[in-house]
């Protein structure tokens, strides 16, 4: 193995320029198959044999409740003196509930009057949202619906936030970028220099990007749902950014001793990339083997 990567490392050395090519390539092709292809199926997440399925499964067939659909709670809170039972604050929420619920995707928005959701003293009120979908599967639009409805009982004067796991995608993205900011400048710190420190973000970005677009674009055909693009997403970074790093340090290792740019990608590949083959396809077992548990997702 480690002679074989050797020359793999010393081919793509020598042929560099061609090999970006190929990356970049692939990385369009794949792209552009993924912005055709049909959308993938709704995430069910169900789990058969379970008790908590079951549970769900009487839910949804006795009250017709979607248990795996997003919800949003919107807290409603007065100004200070007032209640949110006035007739001007009641308006406000109806009004917030009704342009909340103006998303295709909502099931049932049930505002706090109807639901007896408001406190003791008046001063806090709480509307349910639930949707027809997991979070995962809830569009951009959905999510601008909710937030300009929450915008609108701000600018009447009520404090407005929102709850549940509605925003939860929105909230993961903005973990990923920071995550990526953070790796970034650990090993700008770990390094000292930006090629050595962008290279690992630069091969875990074009593994992630191929990943999820190659997801993307056989979702319908293989029944991928959101729950697979988020996996590869976590393990693409978390393993890519980690593999590239062997390999550059041991590549910067092998420079610092004296060793020709070639010599050294090509023993940094035979050496630190026998390590990450065997790491990489211990993870890809592990994965395959869940196939065991009987989970659909």
């Amino acid at each position: 193995m480690a002679a074989i990567l050797y020359r793999l490392g010393q081919t793509a050395f020598r042929r560099r320029w061609y090999v970006v090519f190929i990356w970049v390539a692939l990385l369009a092709g794949v792209g552009v198959a993924a912005t055709r292809a049909p959308a993938a199926p709704p995430d069910s997440a169900t789990i058969p044999g379970t008790e908590s399925q079951a549970a769900n499964d009487l839910l949804q067939s006795a009250f017709h409740t979607n248990p795996g659909g997003a919800t949003a709670q919107v807290v409603f809170v007065a100004p200070h003196g007032q209640k949110v039972t006035a007739q001007h604050d009641q308006a406000v929420i109806d009004n917030v509930v009704a342009e909340a619920a103006r998303s295709p995707q909502v099931a049932s928005a049930v505002d706090p009057f109807t639901a007896h959701e408001v406190s003791r003293d008046g001063s806090t009120a709480i509307a349910t949202i639930t949707y027809k979908v997991p979070y995962t599967n809830l569009t951009s639009a959905s999510v601008s619906t909710l937030k300009d409805a929450a915008q609108q009982g701000r600018d009447a004067g009520l404090t407005v936030e929102i709850g549940g796991n509605a925003l939860t995608a929105t909230a993961s993205n903005k973990s990923v970028v920071v995550s990526v900011g953070i790796a970034f400048v650990v090993l700008l710190i770990t390094f000292g220099a930006l090629a050595a420190a962008g290279l690992p973000l630069l091969t875990a970005g074009t593994g992630v990007g191929l990943s999820i677009s190659g997801i993307i674009a056989l979702g319908s055909a293989l029944g991928l749902s959101a729950t697979t693009k988020a996996l590869a997403l976590m393990l693409g970074l978390a393993v890519g950014i980690d593999y590239a790093l062997f390999i550059v340090s041991r590549y910067r290792e092998q420079r610092a001793s004296g060793q020709e740019p070639r010599d050294a990608a090509a023993l940094a590949v035979g050496t630190a990339g026998s390590a990450v083959v065997f790491a990489g396809t211990t993870v890809i077992i592990a994965l395959v083997s869940l196939t065991v548990v009987g989970v659909p997702v």
